[in-house]
């Protein structure tokens, strides 16, 4: 019977569920079924909240585990009422931080992940504007790109353009190399005058075949044989050209992004 999870918040739950996620993955063998209910920022909405703990106590005859970020305190107390072991991220943080500061803690809700800046919300906007439009070299122009992904078609570029975009407000573009630019056995012109943006990605020949055919088919665009000159040539390629290059088989996209942006020297927060 796997444990269940409730990440609950007075705003998004973003915050709850990425924290109580990290968490649960350092705990192998045991399943979890994480649930998350946003926006409890009243005690009515409290109150129902714990119902929903001890409706799922009583199925499962196991103890709820609550990840709570709710910033009022008396709502906290409402949680903590539904008998489930209530983490209270804030919580431990809060007085120390008021006693060093010497400032007492101004409660808002959503402040985290909230409208609370918009020329870094119209930056974000613009950068995954960007991604979109730079997909796959849909637009040749990089001049105003901060970094450039380039890779074999399917090695997890978009996907990290676009978390790039959205979490860091960065302009990512993308080239993929296709077989013309691999027998030609040099970088696209088009990239050359971009080298200081350009980083690799690559991918296991196996892995790359199983999402190409889930793309295309019974493609020679698909077959092992394809996937594995390609990824050869390309790794190959980038080698010779100094091209940073990084292998996105067992690698998350968030990882990917940082490493990226660390090799690149990019230095911006995570909104």
């Amino acid at each position: 019977m796997p444990r269940t999870i409730f990440y609950i918040s007075d705003g998004t739950g973003i915050t709850a569920e990425t924290i109580g996620h990290s968490l649960m993955t350092q705990f192998e063998g045991v399943a979890f079924e994480e649930l998350r209910i946003p926006f409890v920022d009243d005690a009515e909405k409290a109150h129902a909240a714990v119902a929903r703990i001890r409706n799922a106590a009583a199925a499962s005859g196991l103890r709820p585990i609550v990840i709570n970020t709710v910033v009022d305190r008396s709502l906290s107390e409402i949680l903590a009422s539904s008998g489930a072991l209530v983490l209270d991220v804030f919580a431990p943080f809060i007085g120390p931080l008021e006693r060093e500061l010497g400032v007492r803690q101004q409660p808002r809700v959503g402040k985290a992940h909230g409208l609370v800046n918009f020329a870094q919300y119209e930056a974000r906007i613009n950068a995954t504007n960007f991604a979109l439009s730079h997909d796959d070299g849909q637009d040749m122009n990089f001049a105003d790109a901060e970094l450039i992904l380039v890779g074999v078609s399917r090695s997890g570029k978009t996907p990290t353009c676009l978390y790039i975009a959205l979490h860091f407000g960065i302009r990512a573009g993308n080239y993929p190399l296709t077989p013309d630019d691999l027998e030609r056995g040099c970088l696209p012109e088009r990239l050359a005058a971009h080298r200081a943006k350009l980083y690799g990605l690559t991918i296991d020949p196996v892995r790359l075949q199983q999402v190409r055919q889930a793309r295309r088919p019974n493609s020679r665009y698909s077959t092992i044989e394809q996937c594995r000159w390609e990824v050869a040539t390309a790794e190959k390629l980038l080698r010779r050209e100094g091209i940073p290059l990084l292998s996105t088989t067992h690698t998350s996209i968030e990882e990917i992004a940082s490493k990226v942006l660390a090799a690149l020297g990019i230095n911006k927060h995570l909104y």
